[in-house]
């Protein structure tokens, strides 16, 4: 029997989400289907499985995606799930560790390409906000509160990059610490 939660992650806080998800494993319950803040779970043996999540540079749909993710199932791992560049990934944990980045380089990319997504969508919304409050203040007075959800999304987005920035530089001292 099929169970839908709905839970709300941010991009910045996918390891969040994927340890939710070993989580709801570990309690039976595995990752069949995804769609915006809509988890799908189908029973298993509690454990059966770990979970990965990644965003990846293009849709899963892209050829290099495609080429990705059959070279992820080579290793053992299923796809579950995807979501317009994220990609839901499982394996059975009796197969041993499931890790998708082989180096701190790579998980540095990873974060990296999450902040070069999440920058853009936050100055488009400052810029947004500005021409609305522009507009609105001339011709529309009583509608200024338009340009805050904007402005709040813009912040929001920032508070991401920031967080993943600190993620970055974390790794980047770990790194040369190794070197």
């Amino acid at each position: 029997m099929r169970k839908v939660i709905k839970k709300l992650f941010w991009a910045w806080e996918y390891e969040k989400e994927e340890k939710w998800l070993n989580e709801m494993a570990a309690k039976g319950l595995a990752l069949v289907d995804y769609s915006l803040c809509r988890y799908s779970f189908e029973p298993c043996e509690p454990g059966e499985y770990k979970f990965k999540i990644q965003f990846l540079e293009h849709r899963t749909s892209h050829p290099e995606s495609e080429q990705y993710i059959r070279f992820m199932e080579e290793t053992g791992a299923e796809q579950v799930a995807s979501y317009l560049n994220w990609v839901y990934f499982r394996k059975k944990a009796a197969e041993g560790d499931f890790e998708i980045f082989s180096d701190i380089e790579s998980k540095i990319n990873h974060l990296t390409l999450i902040k070069k997504v999440l920058l853009p969508i936050g100055y488009l919304n400052l810029g947004v906000s500005v021409m609305n409050f522009v507009n609105l203040a001339f011709n529309f007075p009583g509608a200024l509160w338009v340009p805050f959800i904007n402005l709040a999304c813009f912040a929001l987005m920032i508070f991401g990059v920031h967080k993943i920035q600190k993620k970055i530089n974390i790794l980047k001292k770990e790194h040369a610490i190794r070197e």
